[in-house]
């Protein structure tokens, strides 16, 4: 299990997968599972789930939906050289601690 990896990532992150059927396409996250290590893509890993009609939807139908994907399969991209990276902690001149991307330098998180 990847215990500790939930925190490199976080909502609203730009990420790209790295391997699986939707292997190269990148999406934001939309929601975390930290403790099975998952995370929900926007439009990434699409299932189909059978509705009954309901009071909500009288319709019911074929929903299409965000399915989890383990987090070992994708990799979070830089918002300034646009690449797959992995993340270095590092502190701001205020002390605060930020993400910071291994290839460019450029700090990730918005300060």
């Amino acid at each position: 299990m990847a215990k500790g990896k939930t925190k490199i990532i976080k909502k609203k992150d730009n990420v790209l997968i790295i391997c699986g059927e939707d292997k190269g396409k990148k999406g934001k996250i939309i929601e975390i599972f930290p403790k099975k290590d998952r995370v929900l893509i926007e439009g990434i890993n699409l299932l189909k789930k059978h509705m009954k009609p309901t009071q909500k939807s009288p319709q019911g139908g074929i929903i299409r939906q965000e399915g989890p994907i383990h987090i070992s399969n994708i990799r979070l991209v830089c918002n300034k050289c646009n690449k797959p990276t992995i993340t270095k902690q590092g502190m701001t001149k205020e002390g605060k601690k930020v993400r910071v991307c291994k290839k460019c330098g450029e700090i990730i998180d918005k300060v």
